[in-house]
């Protein structure tokens, strides 16, 4: 039962993470085509409202179920599948925390001094990297989920 918990807990905030990640980037491209400011702003600052209230508490059920359920059953944490699911899930923990997240508060402090009908090409220079880093930080992920999914030998 307790590896049940455990394995909950872990798979909801996989969901948690990988939907918020995949939403948030498809509704910011939009917006971001969009370009009218105020529909930028309000969007920058949902990124960062989603960032709060679904990536990190998926991050921490993932990591704690995950860690419970592994020491649970018995998976060698420095091994195989597990030991490189944590590698690739740090990886892109790591691109998040050190470009991904500079990248959104740059696009914040903009969003609040946008000129009327105009953005600026600052911001949209950052919106273009936030996308493209964004999804070479999904890389990863989607990798440790498969190996999580099918733990191969």
């Amino acid at each position: 039962m307790i590896y049940d918990i455990a394995k909950f807990l872990h798979v909801t905030g996989v969901a948690m993470l990988m939907g918020n990640i995949t939403v948030t980037a498809i509704w910011k491209f939009f917006a971001d085509r969009d370009g009218r400011p105020e529909i930028l702003s309000y969007a920058q600052k949902m990124v960062t409202y989603t960032d709060w209230s679904m990536t990190v508490w998926g991050v921490v059920l993932i990591m704690g179920g995950g860690y419970f359920m592994a020491v649970s059953a018995g998976f060698p944490l420095g091994q195989g599948w597990l030991l490189w699911s944590q590698v690739l899930f740090v990886v892109s923990g790591l691109i998040w925390l050190l470009v991904i997240v500079p990248i959104q508060v740059k696009q914040a402090r903009l969003a609040k001094a946008f000129a009327p009908g105009d953005v600026g090409e600052a911001y949209r220079s950052l919106s273009r990297r936030w996308l493209a880093w964004g999804l070479v930080s999904t890389v990863p992920l989607v990798a440790a989920t498969w190996l999580m999914v099918v733990k191969p030998v």
